[in-house]
């Protein structure tokens, strides 16, 4: 079996390989470990150089001794940044597949639901209908520009005898603008002589008696 196959606990040729979601808890499961090992190396990097500078000038063998640790742990060190750097990617690389795995399934998810929507759906039925809305919205704005029409109040009259009237009024108001002289024709004198005053009340009363009086004397004889 693999380290990997160790790793990630797979089992024989007919056992079910891990999710992508259990690998990738796995591999950030080394990535911890991984670094606790960093940090207990380094700590021991440390302290070893602390023992090589104390013994430096008063034991040179056991300063020796130190640095070869040191060196030691580096080197692990060294392979531990290694692996960490391969654990990573895998790590990113699985996080990205298991993205594209969950929106692949949920768009294939919405176009079944999509395709279950337009089941039902012809689209000669949809032409129809969609016709149908337009002739009705049509009919709905005629009725509307009709109840919204003034009735009875200028509206023009196509009655029979009504053109016949307009062209005799135009007929007739043509001819009293064509009619010409009437600039020179004279007009009488104002009298040089004041009017007779209007005899007074009293005045006509007596002449109305005289005449009765003439028109009875001749009866008379």
């Amino acid at each position: 079996m693999s380290v990997f196959g160790k790793l990630f606990g797979g089992g024989g040729k007919g056992g079910k390989g891990p999710s992508a979601q259990e690998a990738i808890q796995k591999l950030r499961e080394t990535e911890e470990m991984l670094t606790k090992k960093q940090e207990f190396l380094e700590k021991k990097i440390d302290q070893e150089l602390i023992t090589a500078k104390k013994n430096g000038t008063k034991n040179k063998r056991a300063a020796l001794q130190a640095l070869k640790r040191k060196k030691r742990y580096e080197k692990q060190l060294t392979q531990i940044d290694g692996t960490l750097s391969t654990i990573e990617f895998q790590r990113e690389a699985l996080e990205n597949a298991n993205t594209n795995t969950e929106v692949l399934k949920n768009m294939g998810f919405a176009a079944k639901a999509m395709k279950a929507a337009h089941e039902n759906m012809d689209i000669d039925k949809v032409d129809d209908l969609m016709q149908d809305i337009t002739e009705q919205q049509e009919l709905a704005q005629e009725i509307s520009d009709a109840i919204s029409k003034p009735v009875g109040f200028g509206e023009e009259f196509d009655e029979p005898g009504c053109s016949d009237c307009l062209l005799e009024q135009e007929e007739l108001d043509k001819n009293l603008l064509e009619i010409g002289g009437t600039e020179n024709v004279p007009l009488p004198n104002v009298p040089s002589t004041s009017l007779p005053s209007r005899p007074a009340k009293k005045e006509d009363e007596d002449e109305d008696a005289m005449e009765d009086l003439q028109r009875w004397a001749m009866e008379a004889n």
